[in-house]
Order: C-alpha cells, then structure tokens, then sequence
C-alpha cells in the first residue's frame, strides 16, 4: 500500500489526489492519504481509516484517508504558514509507516518551500528531510525520471555560484555511485550507462571555457570507471539530450540544477517523477510544485502524480525481489 501524504493544502494536491484516486481506483495501485479529509471529500467519496491495513478493500469505493487536522482552513491558491505543522507531519507520519513495514512506499505531494520555511523548516526541500528522517542525512540523491529520460543533478536547490563552488570530484564520485546503485536495485538495470555532463560550455574545450572539466570532472569519472562503472564524459551539455545521444546512456549526470531539469521537464513534463535515491525506503513525487496560481480552479493535470504513484509501485516491488 502506497502512503500519499498531503503536501500544501491551498496547492493542486487535494485536486490531483482525487483524479489520481478516479484513474486508479479500479487498475491500482492503491494508496492511502494521509492529511486532513476535508480537503477531498467536497471532490469525492471518503472513507477515514485508522490503519494502512484497511485502505486496500475500501480503495475501488472510496479514498482511504489517514486523518491529520489543519491549524485553519485551507483556501485554494492562499497558501498559509499556520498550516506548515500539518504539512511537515504529514511527511513524517508517511516515512514512519513505510519504515515499519506498514506501507510499501511514500509518494509525496507537492510542498511550498516558502510555507514551511516561514514555520521554522531549515531543510531546502523534501529530499533533506526525508534523509534525516531516515537515518542518512547527506546521502540522498535526487533523480527526475520520465519516459524518454532520467537526470540526476550533482548540485541541487543552491544558486548557481554556490552550485560552482560546491563541486568536487568527491560530490560526484559520492553522486554517481549512490544513482549506479539505485538504478540496479531498484530500476532492475544490471550494468547501467551513465552520462556525465561538462559544466561549461563545450564541456570546458580542454581548458579554453574553464578547467572545472579538467580539475573535477574527469578525475571523477576515471576513478568511476576504474571501479567498473559504464560512464563517459564530460560530454557538452547542449547536445547531450539530443534522441540519438540520449540512446547511448540511461541516466545523464548533471552538475546543476537546471542542466538536467530543463531537457527533463521539456520532454517529459506531463509524466516527470522525483526519486529519491540512497534512501531506505522508496519515494517518489511529481516533478511539480503546489500551482497556486491553479488551485482550485480544476485545471490541474494528475499525469505526473499517477507516474509517481504506479513508479512507486513498481519500484517497490523491484526492491522486494531484489531483497
């Protein structure tokens, strides 16, 4: 059983909860909510649960609903840092049920970093939390995977300078093996080819656009390769994502942020997922954010949240097999 937590109650969540729940409720998989019910029972039938046990004979009826409660009430598109407890507690409730063997994986609803923040969240995002919930702080890795693409950024919510400065053959060497290990056993790839971008552009042209490919970059890869990894690069990040270049590998290794998740969400948009790697248990999200500017007005498209849930699904069970 998938546990899907609330994320921001005034985002597109409670909206792509219950079309979500519409396309699944009779293919599956199942999943349980975990977060106020108010937020979906005016869209859809209901029930309250006090056990993740019984959401899986009541899910083709009803969204089975793990009950939180909201500080106020949630106003589409109005987001309100009140509400942040009960969007952080949902987190944690959904990790603690999944490491008790309760639920099979978190799949995670989008979240405002803004909101929490205000409320006294230090952690940039979901990703950092979920380590530290889970034991590893330091070791996740974020991935965004679709159907023609899977990038994992070195350097993740930081700006561009500190991105820069933050790179080291040794984040990359960490990054790669971390990605290497999840895509066997979890995506079920026995040798997996890995593409590692340049940072500058042309990937550094030997040193006339930046020697971060020199210095950091290739030291990194050969010390992956000696280790038996299929790995290659650096390779100019503007012709890396073309159809024939993206055949050649099955992740693309970014140095920054928006290296990898522009060619991600421009191909892939509609079906994107966020995984979290190195962790010790499986999550997953949609690669969106809360929409406000949307909420509420039923336009939101639950293409990336039903990816997030059946890869969850899938990956979870890849994971039991490979146990």
């Amino acid at each position: 059983m998938l546990v899907l937590t609330q994320g921001d109650p005034a985002g597109i969540g409670p909206e792509i909860t219950v079309k979500a729940w519409q396309a699944l409720r009779e293919s599956g998989p199942a999943f349980v909510f975990l977060g106020d019910p108010v937020l979906l029972e005016t869209a859809a039938p209901v029930r309250i649960v006090s056990d993740v046990r019984e959401a899986g004979s009541i899910f083709g009826d009803a969204i089975p609903v793990l009950p939180l409660s909201l500080a106020v009430s949630a106003a589409p598109g109005i987001p309100d840092s009140r509400n942040a407890g009960s969007v952080i507690d949902s987190i944690t409730q959904a990790v603690r049920l999944v490491q008790a063997g309760e639920g099979s994986a978190v799949v995670t609803n989008p979240i405002s970093k803004d909101v929490v923040k205000q409320a006294g969240f230090t952690h940039p995002g979901h990703t950092g939390y979920l380590a530290e919930l889970c034991g590893v702080p330091g070791q996740d890795v974020m991935m965004l995977a679709g159907p023609s693409l899977r990038v994992v950024p070195v350097t993740v919510h930081v700006a561009l300078r500190t991105a820069i400065e933050q790179l080291t053959p040794e984040l990359i060497i960490r990054t790669a093996r971390t990605t290497v290990q999840g895509l066997k056993r979890d995506f079920g790839l026995t040798s997996p080819r890995m593409a590692v971008a340049g940072l500058n552009p042309h990937a550094g042209e030997g040193g006339l656009m930046g020697r971060e490919e020199l210095d950091c970059i290739i030291p990194a890869i050969r010390t992956l390769q000696a280790e038996g990894m299929t790995i290659f690069g650096p390779l100019p990040p503007d012709t890396m994502f073309t159809p024939d270049a993206r055949a050649r590998y099955d992740v693309a290794l970014c140095m920054y942020h928006d290296q990898g998740l522009i060619p991600l969400k421009t191909l892939d948009m509609a079906e994107g997922v966020n995984i979290t790697l190195g962790l010790p248990i499986i999550r997953t999200s949609p690669d969106h954010g809360t929409a406000f500017d949307i909420a509420g007005t039923g336009k939101a498209d639950p293409g990336s949240l039903l990816a997030a849930l059946r890869l969850a699904a899938q990956l979870a069970e890849n994971r039991r097999k490979a146990s």
